[in-house]
């Protein structure tokens, strides 16, 4: 571009510069529905010219969305019984791809969850459909399993910031004391990441969640991708 526009509000033709793409949409009053959800995919669409894919088209560098913590979404979907909203924790691990090791991952984070003086609720596995994915990202592709987690003394719940620093303790001990690492693009009692190695018309495809009109938010953060000194993988995705 070399006609850019005229500085205006929070616009200066001065900060221009090539990046990946980000979007967020918000609702002011802090109202959650689906609707803030769709309308961060269409973002997420809208930016898919700031992201880049590689030898195969339906192979992206990256794309994710993150939302908050679905709580009436949750509920409907888990087989388990989960506490009052704002006492617990959640995530999705990206474990190993193959059954023997993803079931000795679960077990070895299972251990520091209660090392860390906490219980762990259950475990959803994520529903996903890898249909439209190129070969590369479908070999690089984990095995996604939701964690639930809270206080170990139901008596004595965890909130707020207690619960998110615990949580991030966890999870960092998670990252570097699994054999492979399994990571965790958010373990907390407030945000909820869907990413991977994917574009952003595939999001959505690849994460059924994300179309489930009980999967509700007040605010959503979308991230498109390119890859521009590290390979492509489903961990670097963004956010």
């Amino acid at each position: 571009m070399t006609n850019l526009p005229q500085a205006q509000g929070l616009y200066d033709p001065a900060y221009e510069h090539d990046s990946c793409g980000v979007a967020f949409v918000v609702d002011m009053h802090g109202g959650a529905s689906h609707d803030i959800v769709k309308q961060g995919l269409t973002a997420l669409h809208n930016l898919d010219h700031r992201g880049a894919t590689g030898a195969e088209a339906n192979v992206g560098d990256g794309a994710g969305i993150v939302i908050q913590v679905p709580d009436r979404f949750l509920r409907a979907v888990v087989d388990f019984d989960l506490p009052a909203a704002g006492t617990y924790a959640m995530g999705t691990a990206f474990l190993p791809k193959d059954p023997e090791g993803a079931n000795a991952a679960v077990k070895t984070i299972e251990a520091l969850v209660e090392d860390e003086k906490m219980r762990v609720l259950g475990w959803r596995d994520v529903p996903t459909n890898n249909e439209s994915l190129g070969s590369m990202a479908v070999d690089a592709e984990p095995t996604f399993r939701q964690l639930f987690i809270a206080s170990r003394d139901p008596g004595d719940p965890l909130t707020g910031l207690d619960l998110e620093r615990r949580a991030f303790v966890l999870r960092k001990r998670i990252e570097h004391e699994t054999t492979p690492p399994v990571y965790f693009p958010s373990l907390s009692g407030r945000t909820l990441n869907y990413k991977g190695m994917l574009t952003c018309d595939q999001l959505s495809e690849f994460y059924p969640d994300l179309l489930d009109e009980r999967l509700e938010s007040a605010r959503a953060l979308v991230h498109r991708r390119v890859s521009t000194k590290t390979v492509p993988s489903w961990p670097r995705a963004h956010p």
